[in-house]
Parts: structure tokens; C-alpha cells; sequence
């Protein structure tokens, strides 16, 4: 019984707690805010856009000042915020903190998607409402004049945090196989401490079974997709699972993939970013590997210096593409910029 008289289902503390009567009581994530139209720190702009009524999905959107007063297409991306798939908001304090910093320092106009949460609505939900958010940014340009007017559908990226990271690789996954409105490929995409896991352990991993099966990562997996065949060996959790699609269709030409040493999901990343590059995947590979540093630590830790250093290299990543892009149109051939 919880402290309000409804009788507990299920909790998963810190993080949350879920009522018999289906009402959730979330612990952690940080507080909303609004957008900003000029951001003291950045000078990004930021609002918040409706992407979709039927389903309810939104997105804050951001525009850096030095792009609005070029006025010159820029790289697009759009991003999938982590949170175990059920905390955490693209409109929470940490997210726009870090979306500011991201935007501003990549040069880019940013798409931040506001997914429905599990368990409420529990997942594929969440990956459904992100596949169709960014169908409508590539094929719905003309409703939102930041987007048609500044973002080169050339050059599009996702990315993702977390269980944010694991929405973006199941959105490669069906970008590679479906295709994207209008012809529009994805130029690149990271996958920051992505949330990966499986039956059997790697790794530093626990090797014991009755440990495993109330380890964090397959409780919230087993309360915010109950009914996944394969429960944690299902491919949206273990990429590598058998039977899982071949991470050589990966939908986009460049990939990076990031890690941190303290991290409990850092042995899934590693495995991942080892069977991309064994996979005969065609696209450029990269890899960041994070001393002394823990889960999200750039975002829940943003004010420290390895988080600053962080975001600088993840929008390095879309930074050298465009650098790339302008060689190849200035030159035959071709060239491949790298962190």
C-alpha cells in the first residue's frame, strides 16, 4: 500500500511506481521547463512544436542564433532522449540544457521528439511514436518554418541517449529496410551509452541467473514491454540476439557509438560496436570510449568538464560531415572526416 492508499503494483525505486488502479508515480527525471527564445548561455532558440494530435507526439525544437543570422541551410538532427523508456522529457531541464550545447556548438538545427512513456503505453509504442516523428520532419517541412526554411535534408541525423540510443538503432534498423520519405537518407547517426542487454552475460557482467533477472536493466525492460517475445533477448534489446535483423542494413553511411568506463551497459556498447564493424556494414565506424565516467554522465553531470568535452566531440561528429559534404562538392572523390 502506497503512502496515498492505492495498493502498489509494481516499483522500480528510485525511479518509479506503478498503481494496481494503472496510475504511475514517477520519482526521477528532472523538472520541465519552457522553451527559450534566446537562451542566456547559448543563444539557441527554442519552442515546442506539435508533431502529430493522433497519436499525442511533440517535439522542442532548436535553432541556433548564428544559423538564423546566416540564414543558410544546416545540418538537421533529430534526437530521442533516454530515460529507461519511462522517465525523463524532452522537455525536462538536463535535455534542453544539453540540447542548447549540442545545437549551438554542431551548428545545427535540433528536433528533440517528446515519445509517450511506458508504462502507460508501453513499448513498441515509444519506437512507433519516434519513427513517425521523424517521418514528419523529412516529408512535413512546410508546417514548421524552421525546418523548411534552415535544415539540409541532405545532411539528417539521429541520436539518442540510453534508451533513447536504442530507439535510434531500432530506427536504422527500419530506415534501412523501409526507406524514409521523399528519398531522404540518414547522413549519420550516434548512440550514446546505448541500453542494450541480454540473457546471457558478457563481459564483467554477473554470471548468476537468479541476479540477472532483477538487475535494473531487465526489470524496466519486463515492466515497459511485457509482452516482447524473447523478453530480453528481443532484437529492440539485444541487437545481437539470433534472429535479430542484420546490423549490415543499418540506414545511414556513419555511425558513432560512445561508452564510459563506469558504465554497467558499457560491455553491451562494446559488443555492439564490435558486431556493426564484423557485420560487412558499408558506412564509417567511429568510437568513444569515456574514463572515469558513468551513465549519461554529460547530461546528468553537465556542468563538469568531461561533459563539456563530450558534447563537443558528439557535435564534432556532424561538424566533420559537413566538412566532408563541402569537399565532395568542390572535388571528385571522396574524403572521410573523423573525430
Amino acid at each position: 500500500m502506497g503512502s496515498n492508499g492505492k495498493e502498489v503494483a509494481t516499483e522500480i525505486l528510485p525511479f518509479l511506481r506503478v498503481y494496481k488502479d494503472g496510475s504511475v508515480k514517477r520519482f526521477a527525471g528532472s523538472p520541465i521547463v519552457p522553451p527559450c527564445a534566446d537562451d542566456p548561455e547559448t543563444g539557441v532558440s527554442s519552442k515546442d512544436i506539435i508533431v502529430s494530435q493522433d497519436p499525442p507526439i511533440s517535439a522542442r525544437i532548436y535553432l541556433p542564433k548564428q544559423v538564423f543570422q546566416q540564414h543558410k541551410k544546416v545540418p538537421i538532427l533529430v534526437y530521442f532522449h533516454g530515460g529507461a523508456f519511462c522517465i525523463e522529457s524532452a522537455f525536462s531541464f538536463v535535455e534542453t540544457k544539453f540540447m542548447n550545447r549540442l545545437a549551438r556548438l554542431a551548428n545545427a538545427v535540433v528536433v528533440s521528439i517528446e515519445y509517450r512513456l511506458a508504462p502507460e503505453h508501453p513499448l513498441p509504442i515509444a519506437y512507433h511514436d519516434c519513427w513517425s516523428a521523424l517521418q514528419w520532419v523529412v516529408s512535413h517541412s512546410d508546417e514548421e518554418p524552421w525546418v523548411s526554411t534552415y535544415a539540409d535534408f541532405d545532411r539528417v541525423y539521429i541520436g539518442g541517449d540510453s534508451s533513447g540510443s536504442n530507439i535510434a538503432h531500432s530506427i536504422l534498423i527500419r530506415a534501412g529496410s523501409e526507406g524514409l520519405r521523399n528519398g531522404v537518407k540518414i547522413k549519420g547517426a550516434f548512440l550514446t551509452h546505448p541500453y542494450f542487454w541480454g540473457s546471457k552475460p558478457i563481459g564483467s557482467e554477473s554470471k548468476d541467473v537468479e541476479k540477472r533477472e532483477k538487475v535494473l536493466m531487465s526489470t524496466v525492460w519486463h515492466l515497459v514491454y511485457p509482452e516482447a517475445p524473447g523478453g530480453v533477448d528481443n532484437p529492440m534489446m539485444n541487437p545481437v540476439a539470433p534472429g535479430a535483423p542484420s546490423l549490415a542494413g543499418l540506414g545511414c553511411s556513419r555511425l558513432l557509438i560512445s561508452v564510459a568506463e563506469k558504465d554497467p551497459l558499457r560491455d553491451r556498447g562494446i559488443l555492439y560496436y564490435n558486431a556493426v564493424k564484423d557485420s560487412g556494414w558499408q558506412g564509417e565506424l567511429e568510437w568513444i570510449d569515456v574514463e572515469d565516467e558513468d551513465h549519461a554522465f554529460h547530461i546528468l553531470a553537465y556542468k563538469s568538464e568531461n561533459a563539456n568535452k563530450h558534447i563537443k566531440r558528439l557535435a564534432s561528429f556532424i561538424v566533420a560531415c559537413v566538412q566532408e559534404h563541402k569537399k565532395k562538392s568542390n572535388q571528385l572523390g571522396t574524403c572521410v572526416s573523423r573525430i
